[in-house]
């Protein structure tokens, strides 16, 4: 039988019955489309991660300072960092267990009808704190090196904290009480981008926060241009302090090339599986539908063995029946899978990324698919006896 007129009989037979034939498809149709777009999808997500990378992350560096026998990091020591280039600011930090939870009231009178008293943490900080947090001052002004220097008792207030403790405004220069130390606002600190935590916080200079246990630098804060976080991440604890930056632990932000792969990653795994699934009940479509076919066909298979078909011609046909329904199932299921994509990008406003290998390898997939599923159903084709058939 001539391979032409072999293409020929498989053709009329998956016209002959057009509807079946495309319901046949639509399962490979599914799990291809399913496939494309999820290996395209994931690509463009990874990139879209790389373009719009978190700047905040991206330009955040932490330094951690020990406990030590001796300070690690002294409170003029921030300036070294910011005067490395590709830092936009820095600030240091100092907490303990010891003012985690303070007492904190805003008035120095007992009223038993109102609850004045506060837990808040206290903490102590460099002057230039709110740029390194990407906060900005709500009402007054942060302290300065002058503040610092003379020991003043002030304070500046966390956007919550100033609500939990009633003070609305600065007009009158109220205060504060640490337990019965009197502190005056000169500042109210909010819309932290960085340590949010810090909102509902009570700042001193670090003068002021000896008697807390806030003596020693334990975090330096450090905010980047775009694009210099890894470098600083390595001058940081040198500059900071030279001959001990090995005990200084840094916290630097992740690589956009390692988070766009794991996001693609991460949707290539949850996908494949669908489209895996989707492939296999195509395949199990084909079988059935091609098993169906042939039952349905034995006076025609009979009357070819009759007429000198081998049974290698008889499998060879529905094989190629249902490897064209694949190849088919194949070729519409990639070109809807782009068409998914494209759309998809459209509406999210991104830029497609796909790669053609698995655009062209789809149909391919496909075909090999409705080769698996025709095997069956030709194996029974081709052992029919003609007499049997026949009759």
């Amino acid at each position: 039988m001539h391979p032409r007129d072999l293409l020929t009989e498989a053709v009329a037979g998956l016209l002959a019955r057009p509807v079946r034939s495309a319901l046949t498809t639509l399962g490979t149709v599914l799990g291809i489309t399913t496939l494309v777009v999820t290996l395209g999808v994931a690509a463009t997500a990874g990139n879209q991660v790389v373009g719009r990378f978190d700047e905040l992350t991206a330009t955040s560096v932490t330094v951690e300072v020990p406990a030590y026998p001796f300070p690690l990091v002294g409170w003029a020591d921030v300036s070294r960092v910011t005067r490395l280039r590709g830092v936009v600011a820095a600030a240091a930090l100092a907490e303990s267990d010891r003012s985690a939870n303070l007492v904190v009231r805003s008035n120095d009178v007992v009223d038993p009808a109102r609850v004045t008293d506060q837990t808040l943490t206290v903490v102590s900080s460099s002057p230039g704190l709110p740029a390194a947090v990407k906060g900005r001052m709500i009402e007054g002004r942060y302290f300065d090196a002058g503040h610092v220097a003379r020991g003043d008792r002030v304070v500046v207030l966390g956007q919550q904290a100033a609500r939990l403790l009633g003070i609305t405004g600065l007009d009158r220069a109220p205060a504060v009480f640490i337990g019965t130390r009197a502190y005056t606002v000169i500042g109210v600190l909010g819309d932290l981008r960085r340590e949010r935590s810090l909102a509902s916080a009570v700042i001193l200079p670090p003068t002021a926060g000896r008697p807390y246990g806030l003596g020693s630098v334990t975090r330096v804060l450090v905010d980047t241009a775009l694009g210099a976080a890894e470098l600083i991440a390595r001058q940081a604890p040198t500059a900071l302090s030279p001959g001990n930056e090995a005990l200084l632990q840094v916290i630097s932000p992740p690589s956009p090339t390692r988070a766009r792969d794991a996001v693609e990653g991460d949707v290539n795994a949850l996908f494949l599986i669908l489209g895996l699934v989707s492939l296999v009940v195509g395949a199990v479509g084909i079988a059935n539908v091609t098993l169906v076919t042939v039952m349905e066909r034995v006076a025609e298979i009979g009357l070819r063995r009759a007429l000198g078909a081998a049974r290698r011609h008889i499998a060879a046909q529905f094989l190629l029946e249902s490897t064209l329904t694949g190849l088919i199932g194949g070729v519409l299921g990639a070109s809807a899978g782009i068409l998914v994509i494209v759309g998809v990008c459209a509406v999210k406003q991104w830029t497609p990324v796909l790669d053609v290998g698995p655009a062209v390898l789809a149909p391919v997939a496909g075909a090999v698919v409705g080769l698996l599923a025709g095997l069956y159903p030709a194996l029974r084709a081709a052992r029919m006896e003609p007499v049997n058939a026949l009759r």
